[in-house]
């Protein structure tokens, strides 16, 4: 009934970009008495689904801290709602969590149209949300305007510098031509378009930019996308994927030679094992990606536990795209409301730049850090996803590293880009 309820809601608000129009009175959320509630939004089911579960992350954060006394002198209660990658399950589980549940913070969404409608709610709730990879510059130009009130930042940094990134790789390979192929939607044509500014500022072309290649989602077949890329004769390909898709993109495009006639350039989306392994091998047993780069976003993985810890829990070492900063997200929410003192969205966003950035101690502990809180101190938290310094739009800015798909099918970080830098340097 309560899913009826929520949908119907949703229906009546016109669409579902129009959720901030609807009214309700924000609910009372946690007290310091009741212990502090946050939520996951995230996807954990569905066709969706690349690399580990995220909100695997977020449940392993909030145990560190349990173990280590909680926040506020009580241990922090997590309620992680399935997504399943989609606009309107996240409305419904947004809703559920602010109004229902009454939480202070939720991690979410996963993906940028998901998080595109769950920051409305959010917002209207006085609920805090950080996303851990909704990468849409519209959150920085939605901040600008005042549509989030604070409520909202994110722990990877936008697609501007991505872009940015990828460009600078491209052109320090002595590439000078690119074609592009994306998937039609919010992610894929922003992103397009930012690398197609950049690249031609790097002295670069993008051919045929006024008729770009882009594919439906949930899509079956691409054999016609695929021939019309190679024609181009670009020096390197520029595929801007949902993993479904792209898997099936490149596995059409084998038959035509994709990956020899191009260098392969590819996103932070498609950067993990499992993805390597679904568009598998062509007829002669090589690895069809084998040779593709791509960029990520930089983390400090190496200079934490992070990874031994999740090898310990769950029985894997294989750290997906976008787990640091699930665990960043998580960790930044509970450490802001040690620091209010207060177990409410409002004391959270009150305090979320200031336990993430300079002044204050640098320190990645957790539990450390929860201690320096309760002494009084001021913190700066370095994630293991990078410095997550916050602006005034809730935005980071990281370095990107450099993939590369071996032969024997296996990824390796070959180099990194710096994006606070126009020439974009590699190091």
């Amino acid at each position: 009934m309560f899913q009826i309820r929520i949908l119907s809601l949703v229906l009546t608000c016109f669409s579902l970009s129009l959720l901030t129009s609807c009214t309700s009175s924000p609910p009372p959320h946690s007290s310091v008495q009741e212990g502090l509630k946050l939520g996951t939004v995230l996807p954990k089911s569905g066709n969706i689904i690349s690399g580990l579960d995220l909100s695997k992350a977020a449940a392993l954060a909030v145990e560190e801290v349990n173990a280590c006394g909680g926040v506020n002198g009580k241990p922090v209660t997590l309620i992680q709602e399935d997504s399943q990658g989609e606009a309107v399950q996240g409305a419904i589980a947004i809703t559920k969590l602010a109004e229902e549940d009454r939480v202070a913070g939720v991690v979410g969404a996963r993906f940028s149209g998901v998080s595109n409608i769950v920051i409305d709610v959010a917002v209207r709730n006085r609920v805090m949300l950080i996303s851990p990879s909704s990468t849409s510059p519209m959150f920085t130009n939605r901040a600008g305007r005042g549509d989030f009130r604070g409520f909202w930042a994110r722990t990877v940094p936008s697609d501007i510098h991505q872009a940015k990134a990828l460009a600078s790789v491209a052109r320090q390979r002595g590439i000078k031509t690119l074609a592009t192929i994306a998937v039609s939607n919010n992610y894929g044509i922003g992103f397009e378009r930012q690398l197609v500014n950049i690249f031609d500022k790097l002295g670069g072309r993008v051919l045929d930019d006024q008729n770009p290649i882009r594919y439906a989602a949930q899509g079956q077949n691409f054999d016609q996308e695929t021939t019309a890329i190679l024609a181009k004769n670009a020096q390197a390909i520029v595929g801007i994927f949902s993993t479904e898709e792209g898997k099936l993109i490149l596995q059409s495009s084998n038959g035509q030679n994709f990956g020899k006639k191009a260098q392969l350039l590819l996103t932070d989306a498609v950067y993990s094992q499992k993805f390597i392994k679904q568009v598998g091998k062509n007829e002669e047993g090589d690895w069809i990606l084998a040779g593709a780069l791509g960029t990520v976003p930089g983390s400090k993985l190496e200079e934490s536990d992070i990874t031994a810890k999740w090898q310990e829990k769950l029985g894997t070492a294989d750290v997906s795209t976008y787990f640091p900063h699930t665990w960043d997200a998580t960790v930044l929410l509970m450490l802001a409301a040690q620091a209010s003192q207060t177990n409410t969205g409002t004391g959270i966003k009150g305090q979320i730049r200031q336990v993430s950035n300079a002044p204050g101690v640098e320190v990645r502990d957790p539990c450390q850090a929860l201690k320096l809180l309760r002494e009084g101190k001021e913190i700066n938290y370095q994630g293991v996803s990078g410095a997550v310094d916050m602006d005034e739009y809730g935005d980071v800015i990281s370095p990107y590293r450099v993939w590369q798909v071996k032969e024997d099918g296996t990824l390796a970080v070959i180099d990194q880009v710096e994006p606070l830098q126009p020439e974009l340097d590699i190091r």
